[in-house]
């Protein structure tokens, strides 16, 4: 079991560290790859055949912006699920996410923006077949709640101190 992080250029790289290493979080083992839909066609799918001949189980998170063509073309190509996680970019006024949700018919990579929640994603669909990465999501999910409760706690402690 592992996740692809396909990214379009290096200068993807911050996002693409941020989804490996959440995904070590969830004790899931990642590999980090570059390759343009643009640019390089013929190599990205070279690179997919290899990984759809893996057995094992996977899914892939695909980081590009301006045109994120890497995502729907992925998409079309494996039948492992497709996370797009495109960088934002002021560049265009955040037109560019547009890309990203507008693909052809039969083509249906998920989008997430936040990178975290992109290896949130990957991790609760890689549980559905190993116990062990549902509970450890299980475990993210208590804790992220635990932090909560404790604030609401603070906050009311404050409030009665104030009255």
């Amino acid at each position: 079991m592992f996740v692809v992080i396909v990214m379009g250029s290096p200068s993807d790289g911050p996002v693409g560290q941020r989804v490996a290493a959440k995904l070590a979080e969830f004790g899931i083992r990642s590999e980090i790859r570059i390759a343009s839909a643009h640019k390089t066609p013929a190599y990205l799918l070279e690179m997919l055949a290899t990984y759809e001949e893996r057995p094992e189980a996977k899914v892939y998170v695909t980081i590009a912006g301006r045109s994120n063509a890497l995502s729907g073309m992925i998409d079309a190509q494996v039948g492992a699920p497709v996370i797009a996680c495109p960088p934002y970019s002021d560049k265009f006024g955040g037109a560019d996410i547009y890309s990203s949700l507008r693909v052809p018919s039969g083509v249906a990579p998920a989008v997430v923006l936040d990178p975290e929640n992109a290896a949130l994603l990957a991790a609760k669909i890689l549980g559905l077949g190993d116990p062990g990465v549902a509970a450890a999501v299980a475990r993210a999910q208590a804790e992220q709640r635990e932090r909560l409760f404790s604030a609401d706690a603070a906050t009311q402690q404050e409030r009665d101190r104030q009255e």
